[in-house]
């Protein structure tokens, strides 16, 4: 299917960082989107909870949507570890809702996936390699994944690694708790150079899943940046990007030490490939190192106004 002007989207979990870029996306084509959250925090958004089937079967049905999208999830791995039902509810629950509801209709879905369903005993996963969910978020996240491609006749399951995007307002993750130590005064960082991953701008990510959905060619794909760091090499290089290498240490530490906050199993390393993306043609990521360049400008413009 062309993603077009006058193309009817339905995307939910859509108030988060990838909801940003995805929503600017499809804006951008011209498509007709009816984004959805539990949290109403942009004036384009609807309520939508993924947990419940008959609320979300008459928003979504009442559409009338020819591409349905989740982006719903839970992804804090220690919330989920702590809230566990929750996590099911969302991340696997909300995921079947959709792809019923995606039947019903016959009508493509694209569920998000993660490199975190991986076990750490390898460096590097391509689409084919077997997960090893560690943690309740991997594990709900797993089930997510097997249900989409098991049940749902028309389904995208699309796996991000590392995730960056959304700017200082909504990031939760690892570049924005960066910049808010940086901002708190910290002259000094620590992070860990013992776990691996492969970031992924939202940007691109965005632009790769309508153009897989375009092509028409379902089924599972790693879709993550270029290139592979550890959480280190990654910090260092935002310090840098920042203008700030002079003036904040980035130092290393093993993952023990933050044992007490990040509680959860998390695997040595996440480093995905986009093999089947590559084989196709469909590989539309650039270089992590671009998209964080391209990334931290805004944070330097957030840092300059402070």
């Amino acid at each position: 299917m062309k993603i077009e002007n006058g193309t009817r989207v339905y995307v939910a979990g859509c108030g988060g960082m990838l909801g940003d870029a995805m929503y600017a996306r499809l804006k951008g084509a011209g498509a007709i989107i009816k984004a959805t959250d539990i949290n109403c925090i942009e004036s384009w958004l609807e309520y939508g909870d993924v947990r419940d089937l008959a609320s979300i079967r008459k928003s979504i049905v009442d559409f009338n949507p020819e591409l349905i999208i989740n982006l719903a999830a839970l992804t804090d791995l220690e919330f989920c570890e702590k809230e566990q039902e929750n996590s099911w509810l969302t991340n696997g629950l909300g995921a079947e809702n959709l792809g019923l509801i995606a039947n019903e209709l016959d009508v493509p879905y694209v569920y998000i996936s993660t490199a975190g369903i991986f076990g750490g005993e390898r460096d590097l996963y391509h689409d084919f390699h077997v997960p090893n969910p560690l943690s309740v978020y991997a594990q709900s996240k797993y089930y997510g994944e097997q249900y989409v491609r098991n049940s749902v006749r028309k389904h995208y399951v699309l796996r991000a690694g590392w995730m960056m995007g959304g700017g200082p307002g909504k990031d939760k993750k690892f570049i924005n708790k960066i910049y808010k130590q940086i901002c708190s005064g910290a002259k000094e960082l620590f992070v860990v150079d013992d776990k691996l991953g492969t970031p992924t701008y939202t940007v691109d990510f965005a632009n790769g899943l309508c153009g897989i959905v375009e092509s028409e060619q379902y089924g599972l794909y790693n879709q993550v940046c270029n290139g592979a760091a550890s959480r280190f090499v990654v910090a260092q290089e935002f310090v840098r990007l920042m203008g700030l290498a002079d003036k904040v240490k980035v130092t290393v530490v093993p993952s023990d030490h933050f044992k007490e906050q990040y509680f959860a199993p998390r695997p040595a390393s996440e480093k995905l490939v986009n093999l089947k993306l590559n084989q196709r043609g469909l590989n539309l990521m650039r270089d992590w190192h671009v998209c964080l360049e391209e990334y931290a400008e805004v944070f330097k413009a957030d840092y300059a106004r402070r």
